[in-house]
């Protein structure tokens, strides 16, 4: 009777079969560690995309906001000389003594408009008495004074006008200087 476990050709040799098993597993280390590796740049790239999405999104949402905000810019820039018309007209009328209904009208009229611009965010320019602001003004003569201080507005020429916090045209003024 023979043994299988005694078979020379049978016999199961557990020193030759460690080093491959152990290779073998050194391998499928490595290859978990590089495909952990890959994962975490996947979830950071994945992150990132999300973020970016994100700010893409709010800052989409943020320019249609001003967009809305600012679309009436262009049309009351437009506008801005018809009324600086009715602005002169009713100057004028002042100037001269009359106060007849035309006079009345045309007051009216001009009070309506800013109304409506005040409605909708566009306001005059108080310029007058306060200090020479570039950003708000645009100084287009020196009077001298020794009275005001130097860069004082002593008077507007032609009314500017606001859309929000953004100047839609300066005003056109007189500043004062040092008197000599």
């Amino acid at each position: 009777m023979t043994n299988e476990n005694s078979d020379p050709d049978n016999e199961y040799n557990h020193d030759q079969a460690i080093p491959p098993i152990i290779s073998e597993v050194e391998t499928l280390k490595d290859q978990l560690l590089e495909a952990e590796k890959k994962k975490e740049e996947y979830l950071t790239l994945v992150k990132s995309t999300r973020a970016d999405f994100e700010n893409y999104q709010k800052r989409i949402l943020r320019d249609q906001a001003n967009e809305k905000r600012f679309a009436h810019f262009q049309f009351t820039a437009d506008i801005l000389p018809a009324l600086d018309n009715l602005d002169r007209a009713l100057q004028a009328s002042k100037q001269s003594g009359a106060n007849d209904p035309m006079v009345q009208g045309v007051s009216m009229v001009l009070s309506q408009v800013l109304d409506v611009f005040k409605r909708h965010g566009i306001q005059r320019i108080q310029a007058e008495g306060t200090l020479f602001n570039p950003n708000l003004h645009q100084a287009v003569m020196q009077v001298p004074s020794k009275d005001l201080p130097v860069s004082t507005v002593v008077q507007v020429l032609e009314n500017g006008y606001t859309l929000h916090d953004r100047v839609i045209r300066p005003a056109s003024v007189s500043v004062s200087s040092q008197a000599e």
